[in-house]
């Protein structure tokens, strides 16, 4: 069984909950996004296995979860990068947000997204429990796909793209410099 850390508008620790209750219920729960770029400045998605219990088959940032109980989220974000995609790099911590949004099956996302950014120029090793497929796409063009095909995506991605894009975006130009 999965749990989730429950926490307050500031971030501040609550409780646990088990991961799917917390989700039925809506509470809010510590959560984090892994946003990469490779050196041609095209973003890694992956699009989610058919056997995730919410938000399956959708395409989204590298890497999205939870941390676990007594976990740090820095920790918890690397630990699931190579859990689920193989891959290992220097992340920074770039922001963090609140979102609520209901999503299938009766479920709530209700999190308090922590949102690291980094860079990686390998393929990743897929663990096919948590992701079908990966891509890389220059920005220009995730933006016009999303735009068309909104519903192709998760709710979580289209709100970082959409609230913090100049964020990523003075990221990258920095970065690239």
């Amino acid at each position: 069984m999965e749990y989730v850390i429950l926490v307050d508008s500031e971030d501040q620790e609550l409780g646990v909950m088990e991961k799917l209750e917390a989700h039925k219920k809506g509470f809010l729960h510590r959560a984090f996004s892994v946003i990469l770029f490779n050196s041609s400045g095209e973003m890694l998605i992956q699009q989610r296995a058919l056997s995730k219990y919410h938000s399956p088959g959708l395409w989204t940032n590298a890497c999205c979860s939870h941390p676990l109980p007594e976990e740090n989220v820095l920790n918890a974000a690397n630990r699931r990068l190579n859990e689920e995609l193989g891959l290992s790099t220097v992340l920074t911590r770039l922001f963090s947000f609140q979102y609520k949004e209901n999503v299938d099956n009766e479920l709530t996302e209700n999190e308090l997204d922590h949102v690291f950014f980094g860079y990686v120029n390998e393929s990743p090793k897929l663990n096919s429990d948590e992701v079908m497929d990966y891509r890389w796409i220059n920005w220009f063009d995730l933006q016009n796909e999303i735009q068309k095909y909104p519903e192709k995506f998760t709710v979580w991605f289209k709100i970082i793209l959409t609230l913090h894009e100049d964020k990523i975006k003075n990221k990258l130009c920095y970065e690239s410099l």
